[in-house]
């Protein structure tokens, strides 16, 4: 049996354990990486390692550590707390703000992962206050984000537009972003209906009837029931504080474009520091289970990249000769790949592996990179993705795991539909 059978195998294996049996999947996979590393590719220690993502870890410790801290001050209520103020009785909006909040950063040009770790917190916060199903508030931060990816700002957008131009291809930057946020924008609405919105709907509509019946004549007041809101705290110098290096981090990521996981570290050790008796235990709020599980994932499908797995699939598909049904490959070779790595690096790789049949004209460039992009980043809603991680990390301890298999079954059915979807929509409208 050759390496890449051996390995998609044991990635298989992985999930099919960490399912069914409660041992943390991170473990899994880095002892995947071990056994299939040493005993079949003969790699060394540092070999085996050079897969772990640094700039992950760092991502998640730091950003959960900062906004933890945020949490055991009450920093994060304050800020729900203003926002329920200002939403007042309109259960029925608050995803699609989340949904709109989530997707400024990306369109303005940050990264997914930069604009959700400042976003995530406080978007499940203000939806649990309003009843929202978590499931529909992580969704919406995820897929929100996903629709600005290939604005004409951000990073995405200009590696696919470079690597096209490198190969001697014109697409339309317009045509990139407005087809990736519409469809992200028709994946809200399912989401929408399918996670409680109709309920939010009706709430709504019942307490406007509700008020209605309570001033007709001799009826006694309605009572409506929106989310509570408490006596107002005057905000102490503690959060303040906490306010102010929360939005220094942001600036720095999103306009300076400083590695926001190195900045959350140090801003969350200069808060600890200045005030202790205010943040006790806050940094027992770091999800170190959620650091493993991602890490130990995307190390082992490093490891499945450097065997050259992923090369020799694309390569493969590439080399049929039928146009058609090589597009609708690579988009599900970008679909499964990227749910468990790097959607920027992967896009740069297989959109030079489409140049061979783009260049004979019988598909269009621009439907191709739009389906790629749509493919290789929708399942960035799996808990492996930087973006579903820090998402995932935001969700209370109890409700982590049945979180964790929804964002993965929601993950894998992107997987599937996105290629499919794409093709019809996109792809096959473009042949010549």
């Amino acid at each position: 049996m050759s390496i890449h059978a051996i390995g998609v195998v044991a990635l298989l294996l992985v999930f099919i354990i960490g399912t069914l049996r409660p041992v943390n999947i991170g473990v899994l996979a880095l002892t995947a990486t071990f056994l299939v590393g040493t005993l079949v590719a003969g790699e060394s220690f540092d070999e085996l390692l050079s897969g772990f993502p640094p700039d992950l870890f760092v991502l998640l410790v730091g950003v959960t550590y900062l906004f933890g801290l945020a949490a055991a001050n009450g920093t994060i209520e304050w800020i729900v707390d203003r926002a329920v103020g200002l939403l007042g009785d309109r259960p029925a909006l608050v995803p699609w703000l989340i949904f709109v909040f989530s997707a400024v950063p990306t369109t303005a040009g940050a990264l997914g992962p930069a604009g959700v770790a400042m976003l995530a917190p406080l978007c499940l916060r203000l939806g649990e206050r309003y009843g929202v199903d978590r499931r529909m508030s992580a969704l919406m931060v995820m897929h929100g984000s996903c629709a600005g990816n290939f604005s004409p700002l951000n990073g995405l957008a200009i590696i696919l537009r470079q690597a096209a131009a490198a190969n001697g291809l014109e697409t339309s930057a317009a045509a990139l972003f407005l087809g990736n946020a519409a469809y992200n924008l028709g994946l809200a609405v399912v989401i929408y209906l399918l996670f409680g919105g109709r309920a939010l709907l009706r709430r709504r509509h019942a307490e406007a009837v509700a008020v209605a019946v309570g001033n007709g004549p001799g009826a006694a007041p309605a009572t409506i029931s929106s989310p509570a809101v408490r006596e107002r705290a005057k905000l102490r110098f503690d959060q303040a504080t906490t306010l102010v290096v929360i939005l220094a981090v942001a600036v720095g990521a999103l306009v300076f474009e400083i590695e926001i996981g190195i900045l959350a570290l140090a801003a969350a050790a200069l808060l600890h520091a200045c005030f202790p008796s205010r943040f006790a235990g806050a940094d027992r709020r770091i999800v170190w289970s959620v650091v493993l599980l991602i890490c130990g994932v995307v190390t082992f499908v490093a490891a499945l990249q450097r065997y050259g797995t992923v090369d020799l699939v694309g390569g493969a598909i590439a080399g049929l000769g039928a146009p058609l049904l090589t597009a609708f490959l690579l988009c599900i070779v970008a679909a499964f790949t990227s749910a468990f790595a790097s959607s920027a690096g992967l896009l740069g790789v297989l959109l030079p592996l489409a140049v061979p049949f783009l260049v004979q004209g019988k598909v269009g460039v621009t439907a191709m990179v739009i389906a790629l992009a749509i493919s290789a980043t929708v399942v960035d809603s799996t808990p492996f993705s930087s973006v579903g991680a820090l998402t995932l990390a935001n969700a209370p301890e109890d409700e982590r795991k049945s979180l964790f298999r929804v964002m993965f079954a929601w993950g894998i059915g992107m997987a599937v539909s996105a290629p499919a979807l794409t093709w019809l929509i996109f792809i096959l409208p473009s042949v010549v």
